[in-house]
């Protein structure tokens, strides 16, 4: 049993939610068949405690107002280093970028197949060199 287009809809608007917060190297798993609770995970990274509630309250305030959805379960939100938020289809995981080297969630989870996120939701590599045009 794959994710339904229900949770698929709900990740992509939570990544996409994610990205405008500046969150980091996003990526969502359909977890549904080795779970049989949730259907999806998308986790995030961000380098400070506050720029995970950040990204935290924008995912909140994008999945109210699109689909009137709370969460049912929040933990990890006043230490600001990993927040798990649980809307029973989907699970998203906002965690420090140390938190998310030390605990591995992808590793973990990378026999489960990804789901596709919008080209705005990936992160996209800068380089600090100038930009150069042709003319």
């Amino acid at each position: 049993m794959a994710a339904t287009e229900y949770s698929l809809n709900v990740i992509q608007t939570a990544a996409l939610a994610a990205a405008e917060k500046l969150a980091e190297n996003q990526i969502a798993l359909d977890v549904s068949e080795r779970l049989g609770i949730t259907d999806a995970f998308l986790i995030a990274s961000a380098d400070s405690e506050r720029q995970v509630n950040s990204i935290v309250d924008g995912i909140e305030e994008a999945l109210i107002e699109k689909y009137d959805l709370r969460p049912v379960r929040r933990e990890g939100r006043g230490l600001g280093r990993w927040v798990l938020l649980d809307y029973i289809d989907v699970v998203i995981h906002v965690q420090h970028q140390e938190d998310r080297v030390f605990y591995a969630l992808d590793r973990l989870w990378s026999d489960c197949p990804a789901i596709e996120l919008p080209v705005e939701a990936r992160t996209v590599a800068t380089t600090d060199e100038p930009e150069t045009t042709a003319q």
